[in-house]
C-alpha cells in the first residue's frame, strides 16, 4: 500500500479546506475551456425534455440574495434533471423596459431628458439596461449556474419585441383588447397607470372623517331634516362625489342625535356613535337599504346633489354602511356610478393636481387638499368627527410614494372574457406549494381587467394607430403584423422613429370614414405584458425549447406576478396555461426573522458571499432550508452551514484517501461475497440514494441536505468508517476483506460525489477528477445513480441498529473510562459485557465484536453471571472497561499478548507481522 501517495492526495490534492473563494474560479474557467454547456446538451441530445423556463430578473442592480436563491433553486433542478437523463436546457433572461431605467438615466444627471428625442433617450436606457444584463451575468455565473449565457434572453430584443407585438395583435382578433374610461391605480410619483402586480401595501397615516349629507329630496322616505352620514379615509375625493351608496338588505336607522336627525346602518350605529361621540343616539325609525334609491342629498359644499343608490359592495366592516361613492376614483363606485349613470368626474390630473372640474381646488397636490376640505367641512357643520388612522394602503413598488384611482382612457386586456378557461387551467397545474393553487385562483377570479398601457417611453409601444379625421383606432391583423415585422428588422425604437405611413402597410385607409393619415399611440406596454409574453417569445421560437415549459420557479409574489400575467396570455392566445407546474418560494430574512434592508444594516451580499466563503457554501445553504416558507440566513448560519460542508468534505476525502490502490474494475467484491456490516453499510448507502432520489424529484433539497449530511457524519464517519480504519490500514493490501470495504467506500464515494453535484458542482467535480475509473471529464457528464432495492434485507437492517444501539451505550462506558483515566484511547481498552437473554442473542450473532467496538479485546459473559461493582448497567447490557492485557503494537495499536511473538517484528503483533512479511515479498 502507496501510504506516501495517500497522504499527498489528502494534503495537497484534495485538502481538508477546500479554499473555494479561491478554486472555484479557476474550475469556473476549466468549464468555460470545456464549454461544458453544450457538452452537457449535447450528451442529453434525444432524451426526453425538461423545460425550466427562466423569470426574467430586472436588469437594475447587483443581484441580492433573494435573486441568489431562486437562480441557485433552478440549477439545481436543471442539473437534476439533467443527471436523471432528461435534455434539460437552460436559457437565462433579463427584463429590461421600464419606469425604474428611466429613472435611473433622467436622475444620473449625465443626460438632460428635455433636450434630446423620445428615441435618443431610448437608446440610454437601452444601453443602461444591457450593461446590468451583463454585471449581473457574471454574478449569476460566480454561483455556478450552467445555461446558455452567450445566448440568453432578453425582453428588449428586436425578435422579442417582434412576438410580443404578435401575442398582443392576437388578443386584439380575439377580441379581449379594448379602449375604455376606467378607475385604475395611478401613481403620480410615476405620472402613469399601473397594474394589480405593479402595487404593494405599506402603512399610511389617512385622515379618517364622518360627514353629514343634507337630504335635499326624501322621496317620502326620509325627513329633509335628516342628512345621511358618510365615512371615509379620502377626504380629497369629497370634489368628484355624485352619490351615495347602500345595501339593499341592510337596515338603516333614523336617528336623533345632539338635536339632529341622521341616517346610518343600523349595524354600524354603536360603533359610529362611539366614533363620533354621541351620547344620546335614539332610533326614531328603521328602514331597508333598497327603500332609500331614488333619494337626493346635497353636496357638501357643491351645488350639485349626490343621489342614493343600492349595491351589494358595501359591507358592515367600518364606517356608518353608506359609502360614499365618486365614479372616477373607485372600481366599485365605477361599476354602480354605471349602474345609475351617474357619469364620470375625475378633477384630478397626471401629476395629482386638481383641476378646474374641483372649484377652489385648482392646481392643488391633491394630498394638500384633504386639510382644505376638512376645514371647509368644520366651518359648514357637515363634519361630524374626524381623526386619523394608520392602516395598510397601496402604494407604487418602484417609488414607494401612495398611489391613487383615477379613471382614465387606458387599453384594458378583458379578463372577464376568458377567466373561467383560466380557472379550469389553474386546476390542470402542478402546485407546489399546494396551496399556490388556491392563490392564483383567487387572483384570477377576483381580478378585473388587466390595464396595460402606461403612460411612459421606455418600452414595447402599443401598436395602434388612430385615424385623425374620426379618431377611429386601426388595428387588425394586417397592420400588427408589418408592425412585428418592421420590430423584428429594427427594434421597437422604429416605433419613434418612423412615419406612420411608414409604419404601416401600403394602402390602408380607416374603415370607419376612409381617411388615409393616422398618429401613432403614444402609450407602451405595461411591463408585465414584456414578461407576460415569454412563452411565446421564448419557447416558441428556440429549437432546444418547446411549449408549455414543465416548471416555473420564482418567488411567491409573481402569484400576482410574472404567474398571472403569463397566465393570461397564454390562456388567451393558445386556450392553455404556459406552463405545467408551478413551484414558489417564499424571501429572505436575517437570522432573526426581520425582512432585510440596508437601513438595519442585516443584508447578506451573495457576492460578498462568495469572495469569503465560496459558491457552494451558498449553495449549500439554499438547499438546507425549506424554501417554500420565508427562509433566514445570517453569518452565523452559513458559518454553521461551513461546519457541514466540511463534514461532508472530509469524508469525501477520506473516501479518496483510501482507494488510491483499488482499481474498480480489477478489484470489486461483489456484494454477496462481502460480510454483513459491509452488507448493511451497502443497505444503508442504497437507502440514502433513493431517499435522496425521491427528494429530489419532489424538490425537497432540504431532505437532500439532511440525508447526505446524516449519511457522511453519522452513518459513514461515526459508524462504518470508523469501524473499518483497521482493515483498511493495517491488513494486508490485497485482503479480500479490505478490498471488500473499499468497494463500499468506492461505491459510497462515486454515489455521494453523483448526488451532490446539482447543490455542489464546484466541489463534486474536484472531486470526481480523482475517483478512481471514471473516464467522463466532469461529473455533469454524468448520470444519478439508482438505488439497488434488491439489496435491502430489514433483518439485516432490524439486528444492526439493535447493535448500533447496545455500541453507543459502549462507547458511553468508553469515554467515561477515558475521562477517568481508566484509559487513553478505546485501544487500550479491554471490554466485559453482561447481556440479559434478548442482548445476548444478539451479540452472538456478530463476529469480530473487537473490531466493530474498536477496543482490543471483547468478551460476552453468559446471561446470569454476577456483574462486577465496577460494570455500568443499563437496560439489558452491563458493561465494565478494563486496561487490555499485553503490548501495544505500534503497527495497528492493538493492545494484546501477541506482540514480540515474531522475533523479526518484536514490536509487531501477529497479524501485522505476516502483513509486513507478505508485503515485503510481493
Amino acid at each position: 500500500m502507496d501510504y506516501g501517495k495517500t497522504l499527498n492526495l489528502l494534503q495537497t490534492e484534495f485538502p481538508m479546506r477546500g479554499n473555494l473563494p479561491q478554486a472555484e474560479p479557476k474550475m469556473q474557467e476549466r468549464w468555460n475551456e470545456m464549454d461544458i454547456y453544450k457538452k452537457v446538451q449535447a450528451s442529453r441530445q434525444g432524451k426526453p425534455k425538461f423545460i425550466l423556463h427562466d423569470g426574467p430578473p430586472y436588469a437594475n442592480g447587483d443581484i441580492h440574495i433573494g435573486h441568489a436563491m431562486n437562480k441557485i433553486l433552478k440549477d439545481i433542478i436543471v442539473r437534476f434533471k439533467t443527471m436523471q437523463g432528461f435534455d434539460a436546457p437552460y436559457v437565462p433572461g433579463w427584463d429590461t423596459h421600464g419606469l425604474p431605467i428611466e429613472q435611473a438615466i433622467a436622475n444620473g444627471g449625465k443626460v438632460d431628458r428635455k433636450k434630446m428625442s423620445v428615441s435618443e433617450f431610448r437608446e440610454y436606457c437601452k444601453e443602461y439596461a444591457l450593461q446590468w444584463v451583463e454585471r449581473q451575468k457574471g454574478q449569476f455565473k460566480r454561483l455556478a449556474v450552467r445555461g446558455d449565457w452567450d445566448n440568453p434572453y432578453i425582453t428588449l430584443q428586436p425578435k422579442y419585441e417582434a412576438q410580443q407585438i404578435r401575442v398582443f395583435g392576437e388578443m386584439v382578433n380575439k377580441g379581449y383588447i379594448y379602449k375604455g374610461l376606467k378607475p385604475v391605480y395611478w401613481s403620480p410619483s410615476s405620472e402613469s397607470a399601473l397594474a394589480e402586480a405593479e402595487i404593494e401595501y405599506q402603512d399610511k397615516q389617512s385622515t379618517s372623517i364622518y360627514v353629514a349629507f343634507q337630504v335635499k329630496d326624501g322621496k317620502g322616505k326620509l325627513p329633509e331634516d335628516a342628512a345621511i352620514v358618510i365615512w371615509t379615509t379620502t377626504p380629497w375625493t369629497l370634489p368628484a362625489n355624485l352619490g351615495i351608496s347602500l345595501h339593499p338588505d341592510f337596515d338603516y336607522a333614523l336617528v336623533q342625535a345632539n338635536g339632529k336627525k341622521y341616517v346610518l346602518a343600523q349595524g354600524l350605529l354603536e360603533a359610529a356613535s362611539k366614533e363620533i361621540g354621541w351620547t344620546d343616539a335614539q332610533v326614531l325609525s328603521q328602514i331597508k337599504g333598497s327603500e332609500l334609491e331614488g333619494v337626493l342629498c346635497q353636496h357638501p359644499f357643491y351645488d350639485r346633489t349626490s343621489l342614493v343608490m343600492v349595491g351589494e359592495h358595501v359591507t358592515l366592516d367600518a364606517g356608518t354602511g353608506c359609502v360614499h361613492t365618486a365614479p372616477g376614483h373607485g372600481e366599485d363606485d365605477f361599476v354602480i356610478g354605471q349602474r345609475y349613470n351617474l357619469g364620470v368626474l375625475c378633477p384630478v390630473d397626471d401629476q395629482g393636481h386638481f383641476t378646474s372640474e374641483a372649484p377652489g381646488f385648482e392646481g392643488m397636490f391633491y394630498e394638500k387638499g384633504n386639510k382644505i376640505i376638512v376645514d371647509m367641512l368644520k366651518e359648514s357643520g357637515h363634519l361630524l368627527h374626524s381623526n386619523t388612522i394608520q392602516h395598510q394602503y397601496p402604494h407604487d413598488w418602484r417609488t414607494k410614494k401612495p398611489v391613487i384611482f383615477r379613471a382614465t382612457e387606458q387599453w384594458f386586456a378583458s379578463v372577464d372574457k376568458f377567466r373561467q378557461e383560466m380557472l379550469e387551467e389553474i386546476k390542470r397545474i402542478n402546485w407546489t406549494p399546494n396551496w399556490g393553487e388556491i392563490r392564483l385562483h383567487n387572483m384570477i377570479a377576483d381580478r378585473g381587467d388587466w390595464c396595460i398601457s402606461r403612460q411612459r417611453v421606455w418600452g414595447v409601444p402599443i401598436p395602434i394607430f388612430y385615424c385623425r379625421s374620426c379618431n377611429e383606432p386601426v388595428v387588425n391583423k394586417e397592420t400588427i403584423e408589418h408592425v412585428a415585422q418592421i420590430f423584428e428588422q429594427e427594434g421597437s425604437n422604429a416605433w419613434f422613429q418612423k412615419e406612420e405611413k411608414d409604419l404601416l402597410p401600403s394602402g390602408t385607409v380607416c374603415p370607419k370614414c376612409g381617411h388615409d393619415h393616422f398618429r401613432k399611440e403614444t402609450d407602451i406596454m405595461d411591463v408585465w405584458f414584456d414578461s407576460g409574453s415569454s412563452h411565446v417569445a421564448v419557447l416558441e421560437t428556440r429549437d432546444e425549447l418547446q411549449w408549455p415549459a414543465d416548471l416555473y420557479l420564482e418567488g411567491s409574489d409573481q402569484y400576482r406576478g410574472w404567474y398571472n400575467s403569463s397566465l393570461i396570455t397564454g390562456v388567451a392566445v393558445k386556450g392553455q396555461a404556459p406552463y405545467k407546474g408551478i413551484l414558489s418560494h417564499g424571501f429572505t430574512l436575517d437570522g432573526e426573522g426581520r425582512k432585510m434592508s440596508k437601513s438595519l444594516g442585516n443584508t447578506v451580499d451573495p457576492n460578498q458571499v462568495c469572495d469569503k466563503l465560496g459558491a457552494d457554501i451558498l449553495r449549500l445553504w439554499v438547499s438546507s432550508v425549506d424554501y417554500q416558507q420565508d427562509v433566514r440566513i445570517s453569518d452565523n448560519i452559513l458559518n454553521q452551514i461551513t461546519e457541514v460542508y466540511r463534514k461532508i468534505r472530509n469524508t469525501l476525502r477520506f473516501l479518496l484517501g483510501n482507494l488510491s490502490d483499488f482499481n474498480p474494475a480489477a478489484d470489486r467484491v461483489p456484494v454477496e461475497q462481502m460480510n454483513e456490516l459491509d452488507r448493511f453499510a451497502m443497505i444503508r448507502l442504497n437507502r440514502m440514494m433513493e431517499r435522496v432520489i425521491k427528494a429530489y424529484d419532489a424538490y425537497e433539497f432540504h431532505v437532500v441536505y439532511q440525508s447526505v449530511h446524516h449519511f457522511c457524519a453519522v452513518e459513514m464517519s461515526a459508524f462504518y468508517l470508523d469501524i473499518i480504519k483497521d482493515r483498511l490500514y493495517a491488513s494486508a493490501p490485497d485482503d479480500k476483506q479490505r478490498k471488500a470495504a473499499q468497494t463500499v467506500l468506492y461505491e459510497a464515494l462515486t454515489a455521494i460525489t453523483k448526488l451532490i453535484a446539482p447543490v455542489l458542482p464546484h466541489t463534486s467535480d474536484e472531486v470526481w477528477k480523482y475517483i478512481p475509473g471514471v473516464e467522463l471529464e466532469s461529473v455533469q457528464l454524468s448520470e444519478l445513480p439508482l438505488a439497488d432495492t434488491s439489496l435491502f434485507n430489514e433483518t439485516i437492517e432490524n439486528n444492526w441498529e439493535q447493535f448500533i444501539a447496545l455500541r453507543d451505550d459502549v462507547l458511553k462506558a468508553l469515554e467515561e473510562a477515558r475521562k477517568n483515566k481508566t484509559i487513553g484511547n478505546s485501544l487500550g481498552a479491554a471490554v466485559h459485557l453482561y447481556p440479559d437473554a434478548e442482548a445476548f442473542k444478539l451479540l452472538s450473532g456478530f463476529e469480530q465484536l473487537d473490531q466493530l467496538l474498536i477496543v482490543s479485546n471483547v468478551e460476552v459473559h453468559e446471561p446470569g453471571t454476577e456483574l462486577p461493582e465496577e460494570a455500568h448497567a443499563n437496560k439489558g447490557l452491563a458493561i465494565q472497561v478494563r486496561i487490555a492485557e499485553g503490548d501495544k503494537c505500534e503497527r495497528c495499536w492493538i493492545v494484546t499478548p501477541e506482540v514480540g511473538h515474531d522475533a523479526d517484528h518484536p514490536t509487531l503483533c501477529k497479524r501485522c507481522s505476516q502483513v509486513i512479511k507478505l508485503t515485503a515479498r510481493v
